[in-house]
């Protein structure tokens, strides 16, 4: 058995930080499917697992099970070595946007995503629609401006912020129903450079779930 298993889904923005992150850190690793569509998150097994009924979860080898993607980001982080804080003061500036980003950027990314994607007709709504496009396009607005004259997030390279800050950009433009015109040129810089890490993969080839099985 692998040390680590990561309860996800190919869908779930959250999971992929998680998976990213032991991608990146080269860690012994598997994926257990979720069938989060198909209820499977808030059935009672599950929910013995993690009771909040989300995804990701991760089984550790030393620290048991843990739930919410920056936990685990963190403590990847402290048991690999890899892309954590140097310094107090980068320990905080990461937090800050580890904090940031699940209550802004990949709060409203997702939610605007899976209601333009994964909802049920009935649940669907404009206004809706309207109001989490307006708070991503908020949020990815202030990370580019962050990104306007640095590399990387939080320090003078890739750390845990970056990684989490990575849920949902790396979805197709179309499940998001982006124009041409609606662009923020310094995170897709961003972008390639965590794209440019060694063992980065795409959610859709990283995690089972997806109907064609790869990215493309």
């Amino acid at each position: 058995m692998a040390d680590y298993r990561l309860h996800c889904f190919a869908q779930s923005g959250h999971s992929y930080k998680a998976a990213l992150m032991l991608a990146l850190t080269g860690a012994d690793w598997e994926p257990v499917f979720v069938d989060f569509f198909g209820g499977a998150a808030r059935s009672p097994e599950f929910r013995s697992v993690n009771p909040m009924g989300e995804c990701p979860v991760l089984e550790t080898p030393d620290a048991g099970t843990l739930t919410q993607s920056g936990v685990m980001l963190d403590h990847l982080a402290r048991r690999t070595g890899k892309f954590g804080p140097d310094t107090e003061a980068e320990f905080r500036e990461i937090l800050r946007w580890t904090l940031w980003e699940n209550h802004k950027l990949n709060s409203f990314q997702g939610i605007y995503r899976f209601m333009l994607n994964f909802a049920p007709e009935k649940a669907r709504s404009a206004d809706v629609e309207r109001f989490l496009k307006g708070r991503t396009t908020a949020a990815l607005d202030v990370l580019d401006a962050h990104l306007a004259d640095r590399e990387w997030i939080a320090a003078d390279r890739p750390t845990t912020a970056d990684i989490a800050c990575s849920g949902y950009v790396f979805f197709p433009r179309e499940e998001y129903g982006w124009t041409d015109a609606e662009r923020w040129s310094n995170v897709e810089a961003w972008k390639e450079r965590v794209q440019a890490l060694p063992g980065w993969a795409h959610p859709y080839d990283l995690m089972p779930g997806h109907p064609m099985g790869t990215s493309t």
